[in-house]
């Protein structure tokens, strides 16, 4: 016997029926998990936000003290975003992110609000040291608002758990901004650097040109630090275009290296000559920002690690070494040592002899020659501290605090903008 054509259609409608049934479940957590997905990126971003804020208020504006403040601060940048426009609820802890040496990392909370001396600590060291608080933690949920299950709700579903973790980290300052230091000009490390391992300058410093009995301490720099080691040492072309200008135009890394030049480039030197002049009417210190490289035993060029930056005074310039009567100084005002914006003093000879008047000069300012001697006048060429083509620094230079981003290395300061890391 067979079924009739209307019998055969209503078995259908009712097979299709049937088939709906899960392409509406489908449907429904579809839409469920998209709202889902908002509301957790929403609570990332919330996250985020206030790690960074919290890893930014982590310190002092000086570095040297933790601040409780930073975790209300983490938490109320938090609970300023919305998940799906309901409150977002978040938790926050201080604490000490290690980097993985397969990457990655692990933050462990650490309550503690004592400081990490960092000075003559290595970054793996800082790195290992549970103590060396340098994280926070933020984690963001909707407890109190869960997201509602909509058609979720057929299948019994009535609301979904939603959390959301962000850890910000601040490392140590690695670099140096745009025109954060002022000239072309390289200062090495060792001539700088006091036993103790700051930058203090006991004693002036000056640039001499190479000799038997004395390496550079400073050069020439281009701030290259693309190609710097590739691309050969600095031309004088380049140096010129940097002499007096708006100081270093890129980001400066430091722990990597960077573009120098060592001995005589007598064009550069001609315009930076020309512009202390100006600029100083050569009876004032002319201070400036200037980066500092290691040397080692060798001299500049043609890269040279970038390892920080000193703020000190050009106190003298020569450059013709044969004009002593006419150029040896006549007067100088003494740096500003103590910081009140007022010279301590002014120095002053009017003899008209020229040794004469360096002599009293450089013992004035105690500016020595590298080997430790006074930089007087002497007939040997080998000893004679008055120099061609020759910078002299007063004995006040500083350690000059790099800013920027966080870096990996640890030169003693921290960081002032943080990173997120998880």
């Amino acid at each position: 016997m067979h079924k009739s054509p209307s019998s055969q259609k209503g078995a259908s409608f009712v097979l299709w029926l049937i088939a709906l049934v899960p392409l509406f479940g489908a449907a429904a957590l579809a839409i469920d998990m998209n709202n889902l997905y908002v509301s957790i990126a929403e609570l990332h971003n919330a996250g985020d936000a206030g790690a960074l804020e919290g890893a930014l208020n982590l310190y002092s504006d000086d570095g040297t003290t933790i601040q409780e403040s930073a975790n209300d601060a983490a938490r109320d940048a938090a609970e300023a975003n919305y998940s799906r426009g309901s409150a977002v609820e978040a938790s926050v802890q201080r604490g000490h992110w290690r980097f993985d040496t397969a990457g990655g990392g692990t933050f462990t909370a650490n309550p503690s609000l004592d400081p990490v001396d960092l000075v003559g600590k290595t970054f793996q060291e800082l790195n290992d040291d549970l103590d060396e608080i340098n994280a926070v933690e933020v984690v963001t949920e909707r407890r109190l608002t869960p997201v509602q299950a909509f058609f979720g709700q057929l299948l019994g579903i009535q609301d979904y758990d939603t959390i959301a973790r962000a850890v910000a980290y601040v490392g140590y300052a690695g670099t140096l901004l745009p025109q954060e230091v002022d000239q072309p000009i390289a200062i090495c490390q060792e001539a700088v650097l006091s036993p103790e391992g700051s930058y203090d300058c006991s004693v002036g410093r000056f640039i001499p040109s190479s000799d038997a009995l004395m390496s550079e301490t400073g050069g020439w720099t281009n701030f290259n630090q693309e190609d710097a080691c590739t691309s050969g040492s600095p031309d004088a072309a380049e140096l010129k275009e940097l002499v007096c200008g708006s100081g270093n135009p890129v980001e400066l890394v430091l722990g990597k290296d960077m573009g120098t030049q060592g001995g005589q480039v007598e064009s550069a030197f001609k315009d930076l000559y020309d512009c202390w002049t100006a600029t100083t009417n050569k009876i004032v210190p002319w201070g400036m920002t200037l980066p500092v490289v290691v040397c080692g035993e060798k001299n500049l060029g043609p890269c040279n690690k970038l390892v920080g930056a000193v703020d000190l005074n050009v106190l003298y310039i020569v450059d013709n070494a044969n004009k002593i009567d006419d150029d040896a100084p006549w007067q100088m005002a003494m740096p500003d040592m103590d910081g009140d914006g007022v010279s301590d003093g002014q120095w002053s000879n009017d003899d008209p002899d020229g040794i004469v008047r360096w002599d009293s000069f450089v013992g004035a300012f105690n500016i020595q020659r590298p080997d430790g001697e006074l930089a007087v006048w002497s007939d040997d060429p080998q000893l004679n501290g008055w120099r061609q083509k020759t910078i002299y620094f007063a004995p006040d230079c500083s350690f000059h605090a790099p800013t920027g981003l966080t870096g990996g290395l640890n030169f003693g300061v921290r960081a002032d903008v943080p990173v997120l890391v998880d």
